[in-house]
């Protein structure tokens, strides 16, 4: 009973095209056929039941080493079939063969375990967050994460338009303009001035300041109320990091390129360096590792902030608001930023008909068995790009 008979491995396009900005250059979700950064969509049958799971890896990116094309060798050669046989409840024992066959590979865990998720919570008819922990928060405050641009008026647009429009009242502004930290400075004062003192507004340089960029731009952002620093340095740079927060001062620093495994939360907590974990699970691979991040996290006082863009991805947003869902409110910091996976800025092409959008700057978390999301099996025929077959 339980045993993984199959696993069936899906490359589909995104039709709407997704261009924007970071500290690294742009990033460009690409021509519809092409495969490069596009969704990952892994089904997982065993005992009558199909899990679903899907990861988009941010491609080209300049941290995260998974590609479309890589995943699917991962799954398709090494992670595939090592799991048929197995148990789908056995969730420890396949992360634990993660590791043993395949070092890294986060996007291919976090599609997997997703998966694995949603087939665990089909089989016993319960949503995920009720195997993770239960529903601490039913409802979910959304993050808008705004992209640089050549001028402050796309971005104060984009500011405006996800406040006005979708109600959102955390914004995140990408930072490390390539004119220095003083550009950065106006965007940030622009947004402000436009959307008023109500909104919280964070800054994210995604690694792109030096510490003495970032002191400096700290300072100058205080007048217009910053809510939090997001990665401003160099990942593996935790002294700097202690020293931002320690002149920071009360506003709060959160690691993100910096998370990737338990072992990293492990230093960050010991080196003193962050107020918050940017949890992605494309990045860290997946609930079950959210979830020991999250343990860490509350053990050295330290709060959790869900992240990751999902772009026309119901399925990865939805597993990223189970595990917002099984965490209790206090031990969150800002609000979740897979709103671009709720149609925002353009339709997931195999969930066209969904209750899960967003509403007043906020989501409900799917009540449905598994994930709660249902996908249109001729839809993702139609958008299948690559198929793969694992048994």
């Amino acid at each position: 009973m339980s045993k993984i008979e199959r696993i069936e491995i899906f490359v589909t396009e995104l039709p709407v095209r997704v261009q924007r900005i970071f500290s690294s250059g742009p990033y460009d979700t690409g021509p519809a056929k092409q495969i490069l950064g596009k969704p990952v969509l892994v089904k997982v049958y065993a005992d009558g039941v199909i899990g679903y799971g899907q990861i988009r890896p941010i491609t080209p990116g300049h941290f995260l080493a998974d590609t479309t094309q890589g995943m699917v060798a991962t799954i398709k050669d090494i992670y595939g079939p090592n799991l048929i046989g197995k148990s789908m409840f056995d969730i420890e024992s396949a992360n634990e063969m993660f590791d043993l066959r395949l070092g890294g590979n986060p996007c291919a865990r976090a599609a997997l375990d997703i998966a694995l998720h949603d087939a665990m919570g089909k089989a016993l008819k319960v949503p995920v967050h009720q195997l993770i922990g239960g529903c601490c928060q039913p409802r979910i405050p959304l993050e808008w994460s705004v992209s640089l641009a050549n001028d402050v008026q796309t971005i104060v647009n984009e500011a405006t338009r996800a406040v006005n429009e979708f109600g959102i009242k955390v914004l995140c502004i990408k930072a490390a303009d390539r004119r220095g930290w003083r550009q950065d400075v106006k965007h940030f004062a622009a947004v402000r001035r436009a959307v008023g003192e109500e909104v919280v507004i964070g800054v994210d340089p995604n690694t792109g300041w030096s510490v003495a960029d970032a002191l400096s731009a700290v300072h100058a952002l205080r007048q217009y109320n910053l809510g939090y620093i997001e990665q401003p340095i160099a990942r593996r740079d935790l002294v700097g990091m202690a020293e931002i927060r320690r002149q920071a001062a009360g506003v709060p620093v959160m690691a993100d390129e910096a998370l990737f495994t338990v072992q990293d939360a492990y230093a960050l907590a010991q080196a003193q360096a962050v107020d918050a974990y940017c949890i992605k699970l494309y990045k860290i691979g997946g609930l079950t590792s959210a979830k020991k991040i999250a343990a860490v996290a509350e053990a050295a006082n330290i709060q959790l902030n869900c992240g990751g863009l999902a772009v026309q991805c119901q399925l990865e947003a939805a597993a990223s608001a189970h595990f917002y869902a099984s965490t209790p409110e206090k031990r969150m910091m800002g609000a979740a930023e897979f709103v671009m996976g709720l149609n925002t800025i353009g339709p997931d092409p195999i969930v066209p008909l969904t209750d899960f959008v967003v509403k007043d700057g906020h989501v409900n978390v799917p009540t449905g068995p598994g994930l709660g999301i249902t996908i249109d099996e001729v839809a993702l025929k139609k958008h299948t790009l690559l198929q793969e077959v694992v048994k």
